[in-house]
């Protein structure tokens, strides 16, 4: 049935892009029927571009016991049919809920509208006029350096109570700044123990290049942030004249400006390296791995999807390991 809904969609297009899925990874049916959508997609529109969207599982906060399952299984699944996929785990939003909305139990509501307010500025280049990330093609020539290093670590600022509208609007300088904070993250690492491979900034609102440029140039003189030495062109910077959308009546403040920055980091590493952990744990002992078998999966498919998730923890590592040769490094820096 949904099969055939996306098909009538498509030829209703006049020139189709891509598709943006948006899905949970811990859940049943986001990480089985989305999975199985992703493949779908890949067989029936092959050349066309699939970004994900995605809700990880956090660190400490666990909607179901076997999400380190789903999870992986998924994650293995969808690896080679996603384009790039854009993480986010509730544990990260819901503290940004509690410190900037002082929304002490974030709702759903509260959780979705934050994620709308990044989903909004991602594509906003695909919406209005934009300089940067202006196709769906394009977010994968500017962050995934190997097929397989798509994950790209999503920040935002600023997010300002509309209780505290009142204050003064936040600078360029001081949300470029925000956004380099692990406080801001929508997934929980810290991306000063990683090196960016890639970083875009896609600013909205009222930016002029004079303060980005500006901010930028501040940005660079810290210490804390490293790139590859093999990807020395550093920042890729958007600007959308278009101030971002406040929901009439709702916890977001409307603000003049904002930014959010997409950067591919080895950091995010980290996040796997947590789930693998967890899901070691759990199939050591083959905990609740009869449920799967008895809807028709293969014990080897959890070993498989380990072993793959193992491979993509070695693949970050080996991208923040390579290092160029010194002519090297200058040769490409001539382009």
């Amino acid at each position: 049935m949904l099969v055939v809904t996306i098909l009538s969609l498509a030829d209703n297009c006049t020139g189709l892009q891509g598709f943006l899925v948006f899905h949970s990874f811990g859940g049943g049916t986001g990480s089985g029927f989305g999975a199985l959508l992703m493949e779908r997609l890949s067989v029936d529109y092959g050349k066309k571009s699939k970004l994900e969207f995605s809700v990880y599982p956090a660190p400490q906060v666990s909607t179901s016991v076997v999400e380190p399952y789903n999870s992986i299984l998924t994650t293995h699944t969808t690896l080679e049919h996603s384009d790039v996929s854009f993480m986010v785990d509730n544990e990260a939003i819901y503290d940004i809920c509690r410190r900037n909305l002082d929304i002490e139990r974030p709702s759903y509501l509260n959780l979705n509208r934050l994620i709308a307010q990044v989903v909004s500025s991602i594509t906003a280049s695909l919406r209005f006029d934009g300089s940067l990330n202006v196709d769906l093609n394009e977010f994968q020539t500017n962050l995934v350096p190997y097929p397989r290093i798509h994950f790209p670590l999503v920040t935002y600022a600023p997010i300002i109570s509309s209780a505290k509208a009142f204050h003064e609007q936040m600078s360029v300088q001081e949300i470029t700044n925000a956004c380099f904070e692990p406080n801001n993250q929508m997934v929980k690492c810290d991306p000063r123990h990683g090196k960016y491979m890639s970083c875009c900034l896609l600013y909205r609102g009222d930016v002029v290049p004079k303060d980005t440029n500006a901010a930028i140039a501040n940005i660079k003189t810290k210490r804390t942030i490293q790139f590859v030495d093999w990807c020395p062109t550093g920042f890729k910077v958007g600007i959308n004249c278009r101030k971002p959308a406040a929901v009439p009546g709702g916890d977001l403040a409307e603000v003049q400006r904002a930014l959010c920055m997409l950067s591919n980091t080895t950091a995010i590493a980290e996040a796997w390296a947590r789930l693998d952990h967890k899901f070691d744990l759990m199939y050591a002992k083959r905990a609740f791995v009869h449920w799967y078998v008895g809807e028709g999966m293969e014990e080897g498919e959890f070993s498989e999807a380990r072993e793959d998730l193992a491979a993509l923890e070695k693949d970050y590592e080996e991208v923040g390991s390579d290092s160029l040769g010194d002519s090297e490094i200058e040769d490409a820096e001539e382009y």
